[in-house]
């Protein structure tokens, strides 16, 4: 049964992998992910993550943890605040913000911090639950 203010959370190591993985199965090549020398011109001075790769660990914990198994996305917003660089671990958190009992739909605060515990991506989801 879930309740206001529950919590769930998980977390996971962005590595080279990963974004080489997220780049060949999302299509986004964009070279501040992918390629040092471009990368170190940028912005950022090195290759950071894709943000849907890590806002993606959301929907890992929403669809194993919280709601769980069998919940279904109705929406999400993202902020992405802070870049997540290659090696950073990231923890993401979803906490249960309101419930409506009868439609079976509960709303979320989405969140990822990097393991100096700064905030890099603040949200919201929306899910339909069992």
């Amino acid at each position: 049964m879930l309740e206001i203010g529950q919590k769930a959370r998980l977390s996971k190591t962005i590595t080279d992998a990963d974004v080489r993985a997220f780049a060949q199965l999302s299509l986004d090549t964009n070279p501040v992910h992918l390629d040092e020398e471009y990368a170190q011109a940028s912005l950022f001075g090195q290759r950071i993550s894709h943000g849907m790769l890590y806002g993606s660990l959301i929907s890992a914990v929403l669809g194993t943890q919280l709601p769980g198994p069998g919940a279904i996305y109705m929406g999400q917003t993202f902020k992405f605040l802070k870049p997540v660089f290659l090696n950073d671990t990231i923890t993401a958190e979803v906490e249960v913000l309101t419930l409506n009992e009868e439609k079976h739909i509960a709303t979320l605060q989405t969140t990822c911090v990097n393991q100096d515990g700064k905030l890099v991506l603040t949200g919201e989801a929306t899910m339909k639950y069992a």
